[in-house]
């Protein structure tokens, strides 16, 4: 499979871009912002893109979800709980003094349960709730990865100060949704590097 980061935007959110080799179709995952740069990947590899899904509604994870939406015509997925934070972007938008975002419709559901495909891979969602109301994460076995946006970073946890954030939600997100995962796979957070579910049950300061 193919998988493209690519940190976007102010605040470098994490964009993934998933592809599968064989029928060249894409999952980008919280296009936030540069979606300029976002397609020019996608067309480098010779995808199409066939899903967006958005993991919770913070500006710089949903910002340009309507601009890729509009480029590609793929629908948009994103947990129902968080829709009241998306339909709140122009407060979030005054906060980073930043214009407020396009709002597009989400296209369907996504919740934990559900699974997506692209090609013959499966990916699984976790609710993960703490960092806000309802956010989710992707749990992909075949590849030994979790998406986990920010519920889990590399030594740290997702910030609970937001609207719809919950400390102790979050910590118990992580420990029976994420922690429960083989130790050995790779954690793809919403923003900066890479980690493993093994070194952050070992080593993160939340958690020792």
């Amino acid at each position: 499979m193919i998988h493209e980061i690519l940190p976007v935007g102010m605040l470098q959110c994490n964009c993934s871009i998933l592809g599968d080799e064989s029928t060249r179709e894409a999952i980008v995952i919280d296009p936030g912002d540069d979606i300029a740069t976002v397609m020019s990947l996608v067309s480098r590899h010779g995808l199409t893109v066939k899903t967006i899904v958005v993991t919770h509604a913070h500006i710089d994870h949903i910002g340009q979800v309507a601009d890729i939406k509009r480029q590609t015509g793929a629908p948009v997925l994103m947990h129902p709980g968080e829709q009241k934070l998306y339909d709140n972007i122009h407060v979030q938008a005054a906060w980073l003094n930043m214009p407020t975002p396009e709002v597009v419709k989400i296209d369907a559901p996504l919740v934990g349960g559900d699974s997506l495909r692209l090609g013959s891979t499966e990916l699984l969602v976790l609710d993960t709730p703490g960092h806000s109301p309802a956010s989710i994460s992707l749990w992909i076995p075949s590849e030994g990865k979790v998406v986990a946006a920010d519920t889990l970073f590399r030594r740290s946890i997702g910030r609970t100060d937001l609207p719809g954030g919950n400390h102790e939600t979050l910590l118990r997100a992580i420990r029976e949704k994420l922690f429960t995962l083989p130790p050995e796979t790779v954690v793809v957070p919403g923003h900066g590097g890479l980690t493993t579910i093994g070194e952050e049950i070992r080593e993160n300061p939340f958690f020792v």
